[in-house]
């Protein structure tokens, strides 16, 4: 089992989360925008525990498989694993260009 590692969000990411949950709640109502926003924040600190289950993102290589992606529904919940912490970056839909993806890797925490 993988040692338990500090869970850090990134500004980036509370802006796309926020960004989300106002498309859901216009689109499919505050209960479900909600719901929606609670799972991707349980997913993204329960990489505490969990950093090495989901697959390295296939737009961000590296010999050491640091940056890694879990599928949500129709979003990418993008993070990093570094020596002391996980750094969970962005959440994209996963049909945004491999540009943007690719453009996680440059975040600073």
């Amino acid at each position: 089992m993988e040692k338990r590692k500090r869970v850090q969000l990134s500004a980036q990411f509370e802006t796309d989360i926020q960004s989300i949950y106002e498309y859901g709640v216009e689109t499919f109502g505050h209960n479900t925008a909600e719901l929606y926003k609670q799972h991707t924040m349980a997913l993204s600190y329960g990489l505490c525990d969990f950093y090495l289950m989901y697959p390295e993102c296939k737009y961000i290589l590296t010999k050491g498989r640091i940056y890694r992606n879990i599928i949500l529904e129709s979003h990418l919940i993008i993070y990093r694993i570094t020596p002391e912490k996980i750094e969970v970056l962005r959440v994209l839909h996963s049909h945004s260009s491999i540009t943007k993806i690719r453009s996680a890797r440059s975040i600073k925490l």
